[in-house]
């Protein structure tokens, strides 16, 4: 696996050509009565050429208003990215945004994802965060993977995330406990 961060002129709609974005979700995580509890909420998660799209837009403009897109390729094909936004988030300015993070559905459970979150954190801590903001997915599975990663849920929420996104899960990761370390490759 190749890990590397990439330039706005090499992402484009080609890019994902080999990226299966598809997931089944039978349970999430929902707040209940200040609870947080696991509800059947079967459905699958997939993304069409709109959604594409869309993805290719957003992460251009991260990368020309100084975030970072990260990726991970397998035989030149993209098969993980990640990406972090510059503009410093919440009340005192500590948080760096996780915009987004996916592993292609043929290769997740093999550390892709944990390196790129690893290379996020890396760059949102060279780049003067405390912790990173994470709207999350609220599947049970995507939720083990940010409890993996240390994330818990944000001491202060993102207005515009949880308006956009409202199952949701608000995280944070304290970069100081971050598993960050140094990449080049798996």
């Amino acid at each position: 696996m190749e890990y590397r961060k990439l330039c706005a002129a090499e992402i484009n709609r080609q890019l994902f050509s080999h990226f299966i974005r598809r997931q089944t979700v039978t349970k999430c995580w929902r707040r209940e009565d200040g609870k947080w509890v696991i509800k059947d909420a079967p459905f699958i998660d997939d993304w069409g050429e709109t959604e594409y799209q869309e993805l290719v837009r957003c992460l251009i403009n991260t990368v020309n208003t100084d975030g970072a897109v990260f990726g991970a390729f397998e035989g030149g094909a993209l098969k993980g990215f990640a990406s972090v936004e510059s503009a410093p988030m919440g009340q005192n300015g500590e948080y760096l945004d996780l915009s987004c993070i996916h592993v292609s559905q043929d290769l997740r459970g093999r550390g892709i994802g944990r390196t790129l979150f690893d290379m996020a954190c890396r760059w949102a801590r060279e780049h003067g965060a405390g912790k990173l903001y994470i709207s999350a997915h609220s599947a049970v599975e995507s939720q083990a993977f940010y409890e993996a990663m240390g994330c818990r849920e944000a001491q202060e929420y993102n207005r515009r995330h949880v308006e956009a996104e409202p199952f949701d899960c608000q995280l944070e990761c304290v970069l100081k406990d971050s598993p960050a370390k140094d990449w080049g490759g798996e």
